[in-house]
């Protein structure tokens, strides 16, 4: 099977997950309504509901307004805090088949710790929500990161670096099984497998686009070898358009090219004050800090938060209680529009974004804020 060296020059590609590879400047991707309050960590009462019934409706919501992508987090247990802040969750695969299947247009991604799913099941996994999405799934892995979650089924990681070497090779392994090459075996580092085989093939013959997230130096050099699109989480705005050019550069000595995305989180209102008061509101006076510290402590370690200073500690709070640290995009829709325009600035190719209320507040996103990308020349008109 084919794995070309450029994404932009794949037409199979582009055959295969059509909205990813359109021609908006800025591609669009809704995060983590797969688990309960979304990306944010807040006590409000009209936080997210991660429902069933919810997600088909926000998945049909963004499809028809054009909205690329569907990314989920991939969680197994809650961060605690009153809330306990993503406690309730849906396995990314199958919630991707489901949506799948309720949707037209979109690309629906699983996020997959890959250490957790054998290659082999992945594979047939990954293959049957493809077909139910007729070439609209998308892979997101992750290489590792909480180990909390993996002491649930046992699991010890490798050292950081090392974790990017056992995802190559569980990477190499499931597009082999696509290939159509079996039965064949494989003597490798992490995996001895006798007489694999797999079939059928990813909708079209052509394997989903992959994305990884990884921001460490072996991260970003594995997204560099095997990625069609980067997530790369942006903490200081004023060094955004040198990651984003340190990736496309380490993608190019591999002969790749591929997309950079970041994610954010999104409070539209009519008014500048109305957007920045209800920020305060679920941000900051109803923020659920028991969850906001301990995903603090995961993210930056033990000890990390000493590291930094006491300013910084504060804003990475404020972020990690509207999303997960990403970008704030807190404003009036012109506001919103200018902010998404300077991302592309920086030379981000997609956006993804929660809200705190998604079914609430996409609509209103989509009715005055997409058509004003549309106008900057950013984005084209929904079919």
């Amino acid at each position: 099977m084919a794995d070309k060296a450029s994404v932009a020059s794949q037409p199979e590609m582009r055959r295969r997950n059509p909205t990813l590879f359109n021609r908006n400047r800025l591609k669009l991707g809704v995060f983590a309504s797969n688990c309960s309050s979304g990306q944010a960590a807040t006590k409000v009462p009209e936080r997210w509901v991660a429902s069933w019934d919810n997600n088909v409706k926000l998945a049909k919501m963004a499809d028809a307004a054009g909205i690329e992508c569907l990314v989920p987090v991939g969680r197994w247990k809650g961060y605690g805090g009153e809330t306990d802040f993503e406690g309730d969750t849906f396995e990314t695969i199958t919630w991707a088949c489901g949506l799948l299947a309720h949707t037209t247009n979109i690309t629906v991604f699983g996020t997959v710790h890959c250490p957790l799913i054998h290659p082999v099941l992945a594979a047939k996994q990954i293959v049957t929500a493809d077909h139910a999405g007729h070439g609209r799934f998308g892979l997101n892995i992750v290489c590792g990161w909480n180990q909390d979650e993996f002491n649930m089924f046992g699991a010890a990681q490798q050292a950081h670096d090392r974790r990017y070497d056992y995802g190559a090779e569980w990477w190499e392994i499931i597009k082999r099984i696509w290939s159509g090459a079996g039965p064949f075996d494989h003597d490798g580092e992490f995996f001895k497998l006798r007489g694999v085989v797999g079939s059928p093939a990813p909708w079209g013959g052509e394997r989903p686009a992959m994305m990884n997230a990884g921001s460490s130096p072996a991260g970003r050099n594995f997204a560099a070898k095997y990625s069609d699109l980067h997530f790369d989480q942006t903490f200081f705005l004023e060094k955004a358009a040198a990651q984003v050019n340190e990736t496309r550069t380490a993608a190019r000595r591999y002969g790749r090219e591929l997309q950079v995305f970041t994610n954010g989180y999104v409070v539209c209102r009519p008014t500048q004050k109305e957007a920045e008061d209800y920020f305060h509101h679920f941000g900051v006076e109803n923020a659920d800090w028991g969850a906001i510290d301990r995903l603090l402590e995961l993210s930056l370690g033990a000890t990390g938060s000493r590291a930094i200073s006491p300013e910084v500690v504060k804003m990475a709070k404020e972020r990690f209680a509207g999303g997960y640290g990403g970008v704030p995009f807190v404003g009036d829709p012109d506001h919103i529009a200018a902010q998404f325009k300077q991302m592309t600035e920086y030379g981000f190719d997609g956006l993804t974004f929660g809200f705190v209320s998604y079914l609430e507040e996409l609509p209103y996103f989509v009715q005055e804020v997409i058509p004003r990308l549309e106008r900057m020349g950013l984005r084209e008109p929904a079919k």
